[in-house]
Formats: structure tokens, C-alpha cells, sequence
């Protein structure tokens, strides 16, 4: 099958390797020149025969609005586009829409895996009609993890269905790592335990939480004991956010994962003014000492 790539990122650029070593002919365009088959989205289009499919992995919001609306203007009827980024689920209507109205199909699919994906591959969470899933079941195939076809790929329903899913996977997810660096600092800290990077090891076979993420936080913290070299500061990619605001409108408690976005909020201050307050407080109705700002 052929397809056409748009963002060759740490991702995308792996996808299209995967695929190719499925057999599938796929052209990849990307803004930077280096590494790109093609050098604009009309020739990309060009390149393909019909009816096309092109799959972006673009960062959300803007790239994305802007390349979904020229692909509108370039692409025919019956061609596909599938966003596989991280974009708001409430996005994907309004794209769905937009190429409707020119007869292209439009379907949105979560993807896990980041760059262990090329060999590994990637879990898929795709949201859309039917007929257009099935026209993609080949690329799904070729990108999907080796084994049964539901562990590593569903049609989770309807547009905007794809992304909802994997928004609620990456809330799981931080609510995970969470739990493991918790447990790290805990073990860290006791002065019992003397080979922490050996007690995670043996967590990763027979017990209750093992994990593939275990398994990566036990190589991180075999290559450095103290994860001296890494700084305890923690980005967000929105999906955390998106997922806790879904709770709130639903009303589903997810305190769990609640936290561990706030967590992520916290490692971005070096001298938190929540914790300032709170020591200024216990100095004041108690008297307890504080310690002086470094500023």
C-alpha cells in the first residue's frame, strides 16, 4: 500500500522506516530538508497514486489545522487523511468536517510506542467510519506490535474516538510513572536498601507491577544510580491536562492522575511559593524554624 508521511519527527520518521520493511511504499515530507522524500505537500500528493491516504505526525494545534486545510484544497474525493499526533479529540471533528466537504475521508488514530516503536511497534487507537479503517487495516498491520491484532490495535468508534482513547492511555500513563518515581525516591531515601537499580530489575519479572515502563526506569537507573545527569524538571504534552478536565466534566473521580500532573506542575519551580507559604505559616502558630531563601 502506498502512503504519504507528513512529519518525520522522532515518530513519524520511524513509522515510515517500518513500513517500508513491510513492503509498503511510503514518501514522507517533512519542513526540514534532511531527510525528506519529497520537498511540499503538492508533491507528496502528486507522488501518490488514488485514491491517496496521507497520515501526519504533527504537533497539535496550528501545524495541524494549517496541513489538514491544504491538504483539503490538494487532495480528491475518496482519499484519506489520518491525523496520528497528539490532538485534542474535540479537534477532530471540526477537521473531519472541514474534508467532508470535499468528499476525503478522515480518520484520527492515538499511537503509542515513541522510539522504541521501530522495532517494537506502536499501539494504535484509531476513531472513524468503518469502510475507512478497513482501507487502512494494511498500514495498521504493518505499524501494530507482532501478535494477535487486538493487542495492539483497536477501532475504539466514531471520529475523534482514536484520540480520546489515547488521552486517557497518557493520563494512565502519568499516573504510572508517578507511582515508579515515588517508589524511587522512597527506596532512595531509606538507607536499608542498598541496591536500588537491582531491586527494580527484580520487580520486572513475576510481580504485580511489572511493566514495560519498569522495565525502562530500571535500565535509566542502572546507567545512573543517583539520575545525577538528569535534571527533576518534567514537561507535559496537554494530554494530561485534557484527561483530568474530561474528569471534571464527567465527573469521574481520577485522583490518582490528577496528582501526577500536579507533580509534574511542582518540578518546574525551584523554590515552590505554595511550600514558602506553608513554612512561613508553621513559623508563624508554632514558631517552627525556617530555613533563609537562596535568593
Amino acid at each position: 500500500m502506498e502512503l504519504g508521511l507528513v512529519g518525520l519527527g522522532r515518530m513519524g520518521g520511524n513509522m515510515r522506516t517500518r513500513l517500508r520493511r513491510a513492503g509498503h511504499t511510503a514518501l514522507g515530507y517533512d519542513r526540514k530538508p534532511d531527510d525528506r522524500d519529497v520537498s511540499s505537500l503538492s508533491e507528496l500528493v502528486g507522488r501518490l497514486s488514488p485514491p491517496r491516504a496521507v497520515w501526519l505526525m504533527l504537533p497539535h494545534g496550528d501545524p495541524t489545522h494549517a496541513t489538514i486545510e491544504q491538504l483539503a484544497g490538494l487532495l480528491s474525493p475518496d482519499d484519506l487523511v489520518v491525523d496520528g499526533g497528539n490532538s485534542p479529540w474535540t479537534d477532530d471533528a471540526r477537521h473531519s468536517a472541514l474534508l467532508e466537504e470535499r468528499g476525503i475521508g478522515f480518520v484520527d488514530c492515538g499511537v503509542s510506542g515513541g522510539i522504541w516503536g521501530l522495532e517494537n511497534g506502536y499501539g494504535l487507537m484509531a476513531g472513524g467510519d468503518p469502510a475507512h479503517i478497513e482501507r487502512l487495516m494494511p498500514v495498521f498491520d504493518a505499524l501494530a506490535p507482532e501478535g494477535p491484532r487486538e493487542e495492539g490495535f483497536v477501532h475504539a468508534g466514531g471520529v475523534g474516538a482514536g484520540h480520546y482513547a489515547k488521552m486517557v492511555h497518557n493520563g494512565v500513563e502519568y499516573g504510572l510513572m508517578q507511582a515508579y518515581a515515588e517508589g524511587y525516591e522512597l527506596l532512595h531515601a531509606s538507607g536499608i536498601v542498598d541496591d536500588v537499580a537491582g531491586t527494580f530489575r527484580a520487580w520486572t519479572r513475576g510481580t504485580v507491577v511489572r511493566s514495560w515502563l519498569l522495565e525502562l526506569l530500571a535500565q535509566a537507573v542502572e546507567k545512573d544510580p543517583e539520575l545525577e545527569s538528569i535534571a527533576g524538571y518534567v514537561a507535559d504534552s496537554g494530554e494530561g491536562r485534557w484527561t483530568v478536565q474530561e474528569a471534571i466534566d464527567h465527573a469521574v473521580p481520577v485522583p490518582v492522575i490528577t496528582a501526577s500532573l500536579f507533580a509534574r506542575f511542582a518540578s518546574r519551580q525551584d523554590d515552590p511559593p505554595a511550600m514558602k507559604a506553608v513554612a512561613a505559616l508553621r513559623a508563624e502558630f508554632g514558631g517552627h524554624p525556617t530555613k533563609p531563601s537562596d535568593g
